[in-house]
């Protein structure tokens, strides 16, 4: 019997041939795969622990509070010392008064008025006719762009409810136009308190009182 026959077999069956499966090749395969889940087990264990230690030790403090912090100088509100332009006095303020309803003597009468409340007079007539009889509220204060933020809100403030409007002039003095609904200029003591307000306004709440 050959030594190549296996034993019990009677000497029946023999291997023939110089090639023979080898069995170290399955064994590597296999030892390979299990490297792999191995170092993937371990790198899934080891992330679990980072976590663990930055959620008992607080390692995600610095990050999520910096969210806050840069929303509380994103959306802080503008100071309230911020100063605006300074207003101009009733006493540097030249106004023409026009008179377009059908009264007489409206527009002398306002002009002396607001003559007493330290306003510069200028022309007093009749309005043109591009205005005679065509405004409807109480009046319209009209002047130069630049007015728009200077001189006619403190004429404005001799008017309630009167529209300000702005044309192609180059002087200062500004027009105040009577209107159809207007009866008086405002009392002197309410008026004289918009005059105020105007010159001081109060500082508006901070926006936010969220500490950062």
């Amino acid at each position: 019997m050959s030594m190549l026959t296996p034993p019990g077999m009677g000497g029946k069956y023999r291997i023939t041939g110089d090639k023979y499966p080898r069995m170290r090749r399955r064994r590597r395969g296999r030892l390979g795969v299990a490297l792999v889940a191995s170092v993937a087990a371990l790198g899934l264990v080891g992330w679990g622990t980072l976590q663990l230690i930055d959620l008992f030790t607080g390692g995600g403090e610095k990050a999520s509070a910096a969210g806050p912090k840069a929303d509380c100088r994103a959306k802080a509100s503008p100071s309230a010392d911020t100063k605006k332009a300074a207003l101009p006095k009733p006493g540097t303020i030249t106004v023409n008064v026009y008179n377009a309803t059908d009264r007489s003597g409206l527009a002398k009468n306002t002009a002396d008025e607001l003559q007493k409340r330290g306003f510069k007079i200028g022309d007093v007539g009749n309005a043109s006719k591009e205005f005679d009889k065509k405004v409807k509220g109480t009046g319209i204060l009209l002047g130069a762009p630049s007015a728009l933020n200077s001189s006619l809100p403190v004429l404005a403030t001799q008017l309630a409810g009167a529209e300000k409007r702005a044309d192609a002039r180059k002087g200062t003095a500004v027009d105040l136009i009577l209107g159809t609904a207007f009866k008086n200029l405002t009392p002197k003591a309410a008026a004289d308190q918009a005059l105020a307000a105007l010159a001081n306004p109060q500082p508006s709440p901070r926006s936010s009182t969220k500490r950062c």
